[in-house]
Formats: C-alpha cells, structure tokens, sequence
C-alpha cells in the first residue's frame, strides 16, 4: 500500500517539527484515521519532497517529523497549453485534472473571439490541480497562469515551440514532425474554433498550424490529445 501523500506550501527548506494545515490534519486524521507513528510524504509542489512520521495526531493541527529531504529537478519537456474557456465548466475541471496527471507544466485559460463564456474560479481549479498532483504522485504542481486573451498572448516571445490547432482548412503539421524542444507551447481553440483572423495572426507570430488527428475533437479533449502528443514528442 502506498504511503498516504500531502500537499504543503511552505515546507521549510531543512528537516524540522512541522504542523500541518488544518485541511491535511482533518484528512490525516478524520478521513484517513492515521495515528501517531505513521508515515505519511509530503511535497510543496515545486519539487521538494519529505518523508514525515506523525508526532501528535491533531485532526486540526497534526505535528510531523520531517526527514529525508529530496529535491526532484522539474522533469522535461515543460509543455504549457492555452485553451479556450468552455461552456461547461465541469468539462474545463477535467481538463485540468487530466492535463495534471499527464505531466503539462502550465496552463493559460484562454480568452478568444468565439469564446463564449468565462468562468474562472482560481480556488477550485487550484484545488483539483493539486488533488491531481498527489493522485498521480508528482512533486511539481502544474501552473494555472490567469485568463489571458489570445491576441495578448501571441504578442508574447515564446521560446521553443509554439503551436496553434486548429480545424480550418490549410497546411498542417504532424506534432510527431516537429524538432523536440524542451519548451513547448500549443493553442487551443473554443467550440466554435478559432477565427481565420486569429488563425492567421497567430501563424504570422511565428505559432506553427497543427493537426491533432482526422476526427473533430471538442475543446478539452483536444487539449488532452495535444498534451499526449507534446509530452511523448
């Protein structure tokens, strides 16, 4: 069985008595039923990872013993996706959480002329991006940058790859065609796709037209696909 695994912010850089936040004692305590004596692993989500040995089980304030510091680099490649707001803010939810599990480094939620609603709740989002983290077991948090719309996005200098799917009609690219890059960037467009104007503005910025496959793909699931094919480029 695996050891219970814990997210905290503000691990301190070096082995100490640590409490834990109230909302990781209650689940310590309340929900998993743990002890003193046990282990549990904690990680700050930016690579820093403990093992930890409960001294005092507190359901709102649990004390731990932190042990065997590791840092773990950011592991490569860093892929970031822009994607469009959808009308179902449930589906967006699963985007996030996918994108977590399969290793996306970042994440624009993006505002483009076709997008038809916005609804940015940074506390949820946060909330199933770390749940996600732990589920899979990693120690770097993925970032949720804030709502950016499109045309300031493409105006930014991209290092690596930028990339824009897309569905119009055109020449695009096989993702499994492009020179590996460490960073990678993709965009993806809303329901009703990017606008040709968007479409063009973008490519003149120096964003490559990709295709993600001969079937259409809806906003989230695109940006899964995407994620698959930018992680194992």
């Amino acid at each position: 069985m695996d050891i219970p695994f814990f997210f905290e912010a503000d691990l301190p850089a070096n082995p100490a008595h640590f409490p834990l936040s109230p909302e990781t004692s209650k689940h310590c305590i309340q929900v998993l039923r743990m002890q003193q004596g046990e282990s549990i692993v904690l990680t700050n989500g930016a690579g820093l990872k403990y093992d930890a040995v409960i001294l005092a089980a507190d359901k709102k304030q649990t004390v731990v013993s932190l042990a065997n510091p590791v840092f773990c680099p950011r592991p490569e490649p860093l892929t970031t996706i822009a994607i469009s707001f959808v009308k179902n803010p449930a589906r967006m939810e699963w985007f996030l959480e996918k994108a977590t599990e399969t290793g996306v480094s970042a994440v624009y939620p993006l505002v483009a002329s076709r997008t038809e609603r916005t609804h940015f709740k940074a506390e949820r989002w946060e909330n199933i991006i770390v749940s996600a983290m732990l589920q899979s077991r990693q120690v770097w948090k993925m970032q949720l940058h804030q709502p950016v719309d499109f045309s300031q996005l493409i105006q930014q200098k991209m290092a690596g790859l930028a990339l824009i799917a897309h569905c119009e009609e055109g020449v695009k690219h096989s993702i499994a065609s492009m020179e590996h890059a460490v960073n990678r960037m993709i965009l993806i467009g809303p329901e009703g796709d990017f606008s040709p104007g968007e479409i063009t503005a973008a490519i003149r910025q120096g964003f490559k037209p990709v295709s993600l496959g001969n079937t259409r793909l809806r906003t989230e699931t695109a940006g899964i696909a995407a994620a698959v094919l930018l992680q194992n480029l």
